[in-house]
């Protein structure tokens, strides 16, 4: 399972991607896993979320650096979070890749995903009419790809269900590039919050992140 990228944000916040190779009793093996967690891995029915669960558990163990049980348990909204240790994290994974964010003293989103043409037929569903209109032709698809990673690595930051991605995300018009930023908001209960979202393509994939 080799660290294909890493890189630190500030002092205490990082993101990570590694390319999964292992088998799912090879990742385990590097796991201290306990009974509800093995409860967990034994509800997932395909073999690669089994992978992916485990790998994003295996890359997170490796960003904190210890040889200590980490209890990595989800909250009744679905947002992971570590009970043994003081880091928010975020988590996120796409067929061959998993991907982890980390800090010690800020909430934290990722998303990645592989690139493929078929998110133009789900476009409406996430974008408001504003946001698909400073969507470029030339490169459609990629920038799409930035408006989706983006929504939902706020999507885990924010870490609320009822939170809608074409409703309550923002994004403000920006040009395209293979690594960038944008400025969003998240728009809710008659309060806005602004960030500054990072993304950047590697390979075939985007990655989005943003910490508070």
């Amino acid at each position: 399972m080799p660290l294909t990228f890493h890189q630190n944000i500030n002092s205490d916040t990082s993101i990570a991607l590694w390319k999964i190779t292992e088998t799912a009793a090879e990742l385990e093996a590097k796991l201290q896993l306990k009974e509800h967690e093995q409860s967990v891995l034994r509800s997932l029915s395909k073999e690669k979320r089994n992978l992916h669960w485990l790998a994003t558990r295996v890359l997170l163990r490796n960003m904190i650096n210890t040889e200590l049980y980490i209890d990595c348990q989800t909250d009744e909204n679905g947002k992971p979070f570590l009970v043994n240790h003081p880091h928010h994290i975020s988590l996120s994974h796409s067929f061959d890749y998993a991907a982890v964010m980390i800090s010690k003293t800020r909430k934290v989103g990722i998303d990645i995903e592989i690139i493929k043409a078929k998110i133009e037929r789900v476009q409406q569903k996430f974008l408001a009419a504003a946001e698909l209109d400073f969507i470029a032709e030339d490169k459609r698809i990629e920038q799409l790809y930035v408006c989706w990673c983006a929504k939902e690595a706020l999507y885990k930051l924010n870490g609320k269900k009822e939170t809608s991605f074409k409703d309550h995300i923002r994004l403000a018009a920006f040009a395209y590039a293979d690594e960038g930023e944008l400025k969003a908001s998240i728009a809710k209960e008659n309060r806005t919050k602004n960030y500054v979202v990072h993304y950047k393509k590697f390979e075939d994939y985007m990655v989005g992140y943003v910490c508070e």
